[in-house]
This record gives structure tokens, sequence and C-alpha cells, in this order.
């Protein structure tokens, strides 16, 4: 069956299909903020598929999407789907639909105990144990602290990120992405290191979303990085739940 897989996160949307023999390399990007009706036409226009899966953090997106695709088998990635994972969670429907696929794939291809961060608009952290899906950290990403800073301080300018030349910027944006790249790093290691310490194993630590190789790069915590992990737990998901 080849499944158009929906990743529908607060910044942008990812489409592409899913087929027994894994992801099709047309993947189609659209900034979440631009996804109306004739949109979505134009972009299910571009795809052949059988059935189609959404996971997504925006409601007024998702019922677009779903009134698109009222025509085709679909599945809506919730706590209620059927997972191959377990839940402890009190408070389950909290749980945002793309953290679930993370913690679907993470398990299926690394096992337990693993730490799926995502760096996205937040960064997340979702912690798999041999129960499931045990909970995790939500923070602000680091785009989203860069663009505060620069909206709320009249002479701070908006920064690229990319990897400082050094510790000590010999300018205001240099000065700014080593803060912003550093900085970052150090709270994802001392997350990183209080769940270990509660866990008390020694967990993969698997990164994906934005800007996961960047921050990555300088983190000897991080495992691997897995590009499209949440796209392939939402193929994970859509297997089991379309028939």
């Amino acid at each position: 069956m080849r499944l158009l897989l929906i990743d529908n996160s607060n910044t942008r949307t990812k489409l592409v299909v899913g087929t027994p023999a894994g992801l099709e390399t047309t993947v189609e990007r659209v900034p979440t903020e631009r996804l109306e009706a004739a949109l979505i036409s134009s972009l299910l226009a571009k795809f052949e598929f059988d059935a189609a899966v959404i996971c997504s953090v925006v409601p007024e997106k998702a019922e677009l999407l779903r009134a698109a695709l009222a025509s085709k088998p679909l599945h809506l990635i919730s706590h209620q789907s059927d997972l191959p994972i377990g839940i402890d969670y009190p408070a389950p429907e909290q749980i945002g639909a793309d953290r679930l696929a993370n913690a679907v794939a993470v398990h299926e291809q690394f096992g337990a105990p693993a730490i799926v961060v995502d760096f996205g608009t937040a960064v997340t952290f979702d912690v798999v144990g041999k129960p499931g899906y045990l909970g995790g950290v939500i923070a602000p990403g680091l785009a989203s602290m860069t663009e505060y800073l620069h909206r709320r301080t009249a002479l701070l300018p908006q920064i690229d990120l990319a990897e400082p030349e050094s510790a000590i910027g010999k300018s205001t944006i240099e000065a700014m992405r080593a803060g912003a790249v550093f900085g970052y790093r150090g709270m994802i290691r001392e997350i990183l290191q209080a769940i270990g310490r509660e866990l008390e194993a020694d967990p993969k630590v698997v990164a994906t979303g934005g800007d996961a190789s960047l921050i990555a790069e300088g983190l000897p915590e991080v495992n691997e990085v897995v590009p499209n992990l949440t796209l392939d737990g939402i193929k994970l998901i859509g297997e089991r739940n379309i028939s």
C-alpha cells in the first residue's frame, strides 16, 4: 500500500509517500501558515497514494487536511491509535502526535531505553523504556530563542544559525551565534544527564529535526542523527491502523 505521510508541525508541513520499501524521494515542504484548501489540493495532486496518515500538532490545519482527504482511507495519529508500544503517562491525550511518532520510530530502530531529541519550533525530549512511552521534556527551540532576542532588543539582528568560529565573538553576530549554539548544547547536555540519572540506565540518544545536525555535531551524548525519524514513525503507525 502507498501511504501519503503528512507531518504537520507548527513551522512547516512535509508530505511524502511511504511504501513497504521505505520513504520515496519526493518530499514536499511548505510553511504551515500557508496551508489552505487550495494549496492542499495542489499538493495532493502531486502524489499517487492509496491512503493517508496525518501527524498534526496544529488542529485547524489538521481539519483542512482531513477535509481534503475525505475520499481516501485516512488515519489521524493520536494516543488512541494502535501503537506498537505502551504509554505510561497519566494524561496520554496531552502527548503530541509527533512525539508518539518519534517514540514508535526510535523503539523500532534502536529499542529501549532511548531518548529522542527533536529540534523543532520547540525542542522535545521523549523517553522510551521497556513499558513504552514514559514522558519527556519540552523546551524552547533554538530558532525561537534567537528570534525572541531579535524581536525584544533594539540592536540585536536576526542571525543565521551556524557553527561558531570561536566562543569569543568578535562581532555582535558572532557573539550571538556563540551564545546560541554553545549555550543550547549546554542545555541539551544538562537535560540528557538529568533524564539519564532518573532512568538509572544508559539510553540510546537519537536526534532529529531541523537543527539536529548542527547541535549534535558538538554533543558526544547524541549517538545518532536520523533526519526522517518522525516520518518513519508516521509510516509505522499508519501501517498498523490502515488496512
